[in-house]
């Protein structure tokens, strides 16, 4: 008999815009780790819609944008998450009104830089993301 497929972790990503930084990391993790993440992500003051240079470099990356927009977090139920990321640069303390665990991934915000600081922001997004999966991967987060 096979063993039970472990629940995904459904994680938050949290960035300032929802244009950026969450938008880049949600796709990582669909393309990353879809075995151990379902990702979702929202700004805390969303811009509207993903910047342009954030398709391009995610593009260079071989990410797929497909389904994502720029929402703010009442548009997510975060009480609803087993994870936040936040990515604000804002302590997350008083930020999220959540018991569930909050980590700070302190990632430089790109937004209005040039295409070599996305793609450095994109790398260090990438690394964080794969090395959450691991952990996920070793460690699954208890059921319930």
């Amino acid at each position: 008999m096979a063993a039970e497929q472990p629940a995904r972790c459904r994680v938050l990503f949290v960035c300032v815009g929802n244009s950026c930084r969450s938008q880049l990391a949600e796709a990582f993790a669909r393309k990353l780790a879809a075995d151990v993440i379902e990702p979702s992500s929202a700004g805390i003051s969303p811009f509207g819609r993903i910047a342009e240079t954030t398709t391009a470099v995610g593009a260079e990356f071989g990410l797929s944008f497909d389904g994502q927009f720029s929402k703010g977090l009442e548009a997510v139920d975060v009480a609803q998450s087993d994870l936040v990321v936040n990515m604000t640069g804002i302590s997350s303390r008083g930020l999220f009104e959540t018991a569930k665990p909050v980590v700070d991934w302190d990632i430089e915000d790109p937004f209005g830089e040039d295409l070599a600081v996305y793609r450095r922001i994109a790398g260090q997004i990438e690394m964080q993301v794969r090395a959450l999966a691991l952990s996920l991967r070793t460690s699954p987060p208890a059921a319930g």
